[in-house]
């Protein structure tokens, strides 16, 4: 049961930064909500979302680990880059793709 409600509340907390890439009201004062349905698309231009389709198309964001054929079989972890949205995404959470990935020297 914790763990469920655990779940809930962060999926409430990202429903709620990610508003503004979501079908859903993010300014109840106003029809901004009615205008992303009707257009399909953010306030930014960016296409709006349901959580499920955000959640999977930031999914796609990845890390490859690549070895180098070396004498010391270098390691080098590198990340795809970001679309617009995934970027923006990430901005509303307050969280950096592109942090500093170590590289790892085995041999």
């Amino acid at each position: 049961v914790f763990l469920c409600m655990l779940a809930y509340y962060v999926e409430w907390h990202m429903r709620r930064r990610l508003a503004p890439l979501l079908f859903q009201d993010d300014d109840p004062a106003a029809a901004r909500a009615r205008r992303k349905a009707a257009t399909k698309s953010t306030a930014d231009g960016l296409p709006a979302h349901s959580f499920q389709t955000l959640l999977g198309d930031l999914a796609t964001l990845a890390l490859n680990q690549v070895v180098l054929p070396t004498e010391y079989q270098t390691a080098i972890t590198v990340s795809t880059k970001p679309t617009p949205l995934q970027r923006q995404a990430f901005d509303l959470l307050g969280v950096n793709p592109n942090q500093t990935v170590p590289i790892t020297v085995t041999g």
